[in-house]
């Protein structure tokens, strides 16, 4: 029996599904250097180990940051509740809140241009959604930009090019020598309506009131699962996805889905009594949302055996219906991967794509490590990214059958051929 047919057709079928369900609606969300992150690595050790695989945890340091109670509101031009979520790392607010005037401006170059406005006011970031690799720089440096110019807070319209009046939650970055300012998101609709009303010359006054906080570092894990090689057993194909996820909604998708796959991977080629000749690692990180903290701290422990690492792969762009892979590397590895990819034409993902992306696998690559990340039917990613909405209701359980066997396929084939992919 193939690893397709056992995925999509077998005894397998759902599994991955049906595991990211147990987990998630028993964990539910899992933020870095929470309980639930805690109990969470733990779960799936457990589950891991019944499964009969072999797993160990490997120590790590993650932030703490906590959110504390937030809410907003318009004062003027009229009283209106704003939907908020508080950044990553952000300050919180003195307890009574801060209540100030609104600037409202849609590029940081029209925040430049009017600084002299920026005074004392709550700068909102009114701009339009281009891409999310472009647009999130607003969330990530829209409050050092803003307190440069001596702003009070920011509000930023979230990253998404799709709004039910969503709020979208996220890591944002203060830059040395710059005053902390409190910083969250609005809903795309909050912010073009403060755009419109500024339009028109209306004053607007919101108050703000977060009760954030950075608490020290917290002790935590990566999950690592092996499959040792019979003949290179020091060599790795390392496939990947994070345990953590926002503190909103379950981390279904973002990242439990891809979390899932991973184990799913060495559970198929387990159940079929298959065995490489180079060592099937996964890795589950920890952290990855505070900039891949947990994957920093592992690339560090193992970059002295880089020679030894064939393939770094990591799904973190959802698990909707695969399209293809995405692979960075030499020419020559390009041409073995074509090869690879062309045994998935059961399941119609043949394509091989440029550029291999994650922020856990991005120092690998760096250092010139061949890398793949799974490319899905991700239109939908963003809308549901980083907010209340990324719950098991966006996951489906023949889409991930797919997924589960595009990277069982990919890991075994690669870790079984003759040679190491070429650098």
């Amino acid at each position: 029996m193939t690893i397709i047919d056992l995925a999509v057709f077998g005894a397998a079928q759902n599994r991955s599904y049906k595991r990211l369900a147990d987990f998630t609606d028993t964990i539910g969300n899992r933020v870095s250097g929470s309980h639930n992150l805690e109990m969470a690595i733990k779960y799936m050790y457990n589950a891991i180990a019944q499964d009969g695989l072999y797993v160990h945890l490997e120590p790590v340091k993650i932030p703490h940051w906590v959110r504390g109670k937030e809410s907003a509101e318009m004062i003027l031009p009229r009283a209106k509740g704003l939907a908020i979520l508080g950044l990553g790392s952000s300050v919180g607010t003195p307890p009574e809140g801060i209540e100030a005037e609104v600037l409202v401006v849609e590029s940081f170059e029209e925040l430049k241009r009017r600084a002299s406005e920026a005074v004392g006011r709550i700068v909102v970031f009114n701009q339009p959604f281009v891409s999310y690799g472009e647009t999130v720089a607003y969330r990530a440096y829209g409050a050092s930009e803003a307190a440069k110019l001596g702003a009070v807070a920011t509000l930023i319209r979230s990253i998404t090019p799709y709004s039910i009046n969503s709020p979208h939650t996220g890591w944002q970055d203060y830059q040395d020598g710059v005053k902390r300012i409190p910083t969250a998101c609005i809903t795309v609709e909050d912010a073009e309506l403060m755009w419109r009303m500024a339009q028109r010359g209306q004053s607007i006054v919101v108050r703000l009131t977060m009760g954030a906080k950075t608490l020290p570092d917290a002790d935590s894990f990566n999950t690592v699962v092996e499959i040792t090689g019979w003949q290179h057993p020091e060599q790795v194909v390392l496939l990947s996805g994070h345990l953590d996820s926002w503190d909103v909604g379950q981390g279904a998708m973002d990242d439990g889905g891809g979390a899932m796959i991973s184990w799913e991977a060495l559970s198929l080629i387990k159940d079929l009594g298959l065995r490489p000749r180079r060592t099937l690692r996964t890795v589950l990180w920890t952290a990855e949302e505070q900039g891949g903290i947990g994957a920093q701290q592992y690339y560090n422990l193992h970059k002295v055996n880089m020679s030894n690492f064939d393939l770094v792969m990591e799904s973190d762009l959802g698990t909707f219906t695969p399209v293809g892979l995405q692979f960075t590397g030499s020419d020559a590895a390009r041409k073995v991967m074509e090869e690879v990819v062309k045994l998935l034409a059961p399941i119609n993902t043949t394509k091989l794509e440029t550029n291999g992306e994650g922020t856990d696998i991005s120092p690998w690559m760096q250092a010139g490590v061949p890398g793949a990340s799974l490319h899905v039917a991700d239109s939908r990613y963003f809308w549901f990214h980083h907010t209340e909405g990324d719950t098991m209701t966006v996951q489906d359980p023949q889409d991930m059958n797919l997924c589960s066997a595009l990277w069982a396929v990919v890991a075994y084939v690669v870790a079984d051929l003759e040679d190491m992919l070429p650098r």
